[in-house]
C-alpha cells in the first residue's frame, strides 16, 4: 500500500492539514474493498480527487472509470444516460444505447452532485447498490452490472432527507464510508502553499516570472474566507499572474482581486449574539410602536370627549397638550387647542366625530394578538414585496444583514 506522501505527489495534492490527511488516509484504506463511498464537502474543495485515488488503488484500476455530473444532466434524460435505453423507448430514441452502468461494468462510477438526482432515478440507483441489477429505459429485461460507486455532494443530505428530496435508504447505502474534505479557510497553513503551486504552474504556462506575495499579502490571503475554496484560489492566482506587471504582489493589490474583502470580518461575529441582539432590538421597536399607538388612542378618546361634551377646562387642555408633546415633540401653543374645540367649530367637528368614532371603534375591536414572530413574518414579507423579492434591498430596508434575511426566509418558507 502506497504511503500518504506518495499519493499526494502522484495526484498533485498540496497541503499538510490534519483533516485533509485524515480524508486521504480513509480513501487509501477503503480503496481495496468494494464498499460504497460518499465524499462530502463544500464546492471547490477537490472532491473529484478522492474517487480517482480509490479507483487507482483498487483491483478495478485496469477497468473503466467514469465520472458523471448528475446536476448537469436534464431530469428527462438522466435515466437513459445512467442505465441506457432501447430503440423507440421515447421520442428521439432512434437506436438502442448502453448506459454508464453497462459500459463501466467491472470498473468505477463517480456520481458527482448525487444530491441532485431525481427521486425516480434514486430508486433505480438503490437497486443497483443492493443487488447489481438495472433495467434499460423502455425494456423489461433485467441486466447485471458489477460497478463500484463513489458519490459526492456539497449538500446537507440529512436536510435533503427531511425535506423529502433524497431517499434515506439510498443515503445509508451510499455512505457506508463517508469521507469529508475540509473547506480551504480551515486549512490556513495550506493556502499559501497552494498559491505558490498555482503561481508556478501559470508562470510556466504563460512563460513569465512567478508572482510572489509580500508578508502582509500572505496574511490577508490566509485570513480571507475563500467561499469558492481551491477553485476560487486558483482562478484568482491566474488573474494576478496574467494581469499584474509587477511580480511582487502587495496587500493592496491582492485586496483588489478578493470579492467583498471587507465583508469577511462581520462574519466572525458570534451567531448567537447576533441573533440575540436582533431579537432585542426588534422587541424594543415593537414596544415603542405599541406605546405610541396607546398614546394616540388616548389622544383620540380625549379629543372625542372634548368635542362631544363641549367642556373645555385647563385639565383637558393640559392632558391633550401632554399627549401631543409626547407623540409629536415639543409644542406650547395652548391657544391652538382651544381654537380646535371652540364653539364656532364644535358643531362641525361633532358631526365628523360621530362618523370617525364609529369607524374607530370598529378598528379598536381588533385584538393585539399577533406574536412578535408573526409580526416579524409580516414585516419581512412586505419588505420583500416592496423590493420585488430583491433580498439585498429588503435587508437594507429592514436594517438587518442579507445573511440574516436569507435565514429568516428559509425559516418562514417565504
Amino acid at each position: 500500500m502506497e504511503n500518504l506522501q506518495t499519493i499526494k505527489q502522484r495526484f498533485g495534492i498540496i497541503g499538510n492539514d490534519m483533516q485533509l490527511n485524515r480524508a486521504l488516509e480513509k480513501a487509501i484504506r477503503v480503496a481495496p474493498t468494494d464498499i460504497s463511498v460518499l465524499v462530502t464537502g463544500e464546492s471547490g474543495v477537490g472532491k473529484e480527487f478522492i474517487p480517482k485515488i480509490i479507483h487507482q488503488l483498487s483491483h478495478r484500476k485496469h477497468a473503466k472509470y467514469i465520472a458523471v455530473n448528475c446536476g448537469a444532466i436534464p431530469e428527462g434524460t438522466i435515466d437513459s444516460e445512467l442505465f441506457g435505453h432501447e430503440k423507440g423507448s421515447f421520442t428521439g430514441a432512434t437506436q438502442a444505447r448502453n448506459g454508464y452502468f453497462e459500459v463501466a461494468d467491472g470498473g468505477t462510477i463517480f456520481l458527482d452532485e448525487v444530491g441532485e438526482l431525481p427521486l425516480t432515478t434514486q430508486v433505480r440507483l438503490l437497486r443497483v447498490l443492493e443487488n447489481g441489477e438495472f433495467i434499460k429505459v423502455g425494456s423489461s429485461q433485467v441486466q447485471k452490472t458489477n460497478v463500484r460507486i463513489v458519490a459526492a455532494t456539497n449538500l446537507d443530505m440529512i436536510d435533503g432527507i427531511q425535506k423529502g428530496k433524497f431517499r434515506e435508504d439510498l443515503y445509508y447505502r451510499l455512505s457506508t464510508v463517508e469521507i469529508k474534505l475540509p473547506a480551504l479557510r480551515k486549512r490556513k497553513d495550506d493556502i499559501h502553499l497552494l498559491f505558490r503551486k498555482f503561481a508556478s504552474d501559470f508562470a510556466q504556462k504563460y512563460k513569465m516570472p512567478t508572482v510572489r506575495l509580500t508578508d502582509e499579502a500572505i496574511r490577508i490571503l490566509k485570513d480571507y474566507s475563500w467561499k469558492g475554496n481551491i477553485r476560487q484560489l486558483r482562478n484568482i492566482t491566474e488573474q494576478i499572474s496574467v494581469i499584474e506587471q509587477k511580480r511582487e504582489i502587495s496587500a493592496q493589490t491582492l485586496k483588489g482581486y478578493l470579492p467583498d474583502y471587507s465583508s469577511n470580518f462581520p462574519a466572525l461575529v458570534n451567531k448567537e449574539s447576533q441573533n440575540s441582539d436582533f431579537a432585542n432590538e426588534r422587541e424594543i421597536l415593537y414596544k415603542v410602536l405599541f406605546d405610541m399607538r396607546n398614546d394616540i388612542t388616548d389622544l383620540k378618546k380625549l379629543t372625542m370627549e372634548l368635542m362631544q361634551g363641549g367642556k373645555v377646562d385647563h385639565d383637558n387642555i393640559e392632558n391633550t397638550q401632554r399627549l401631543i408633546q409626547k407623540i409629536y415633540g415639543d409644542s406650547n401653543d395652548e391657544e391652538s387647542l382651544v381654537e380646535i374645540i371652540s364653539p364656532q367649530k364644535r358643531e362641525k367637528y361633532q358631526e365628523e366625530a360621530h362618523s370617525f368614532n364609529d369607524n374607530y371603534q370598529d378598528a379598536e375591536t381588533v385584538e393585539e394578538s399577533l406574536s412578535l414572530q408573526e409580526k416579524e413574518y409580516e414585516m419581512i414579507k412586505k419588505a420583500l414585496e416592496r423590493n420585488q423579492n430583491k433580498r439585498k434591498l429588503a435587508a437594507k430596508e429592514l436594517g438587518i444583514s442579507e445573511r440574516t434575511l436569507y435565514r429568516k426566509i428559509k425559516q418562514y418558507d417565504l
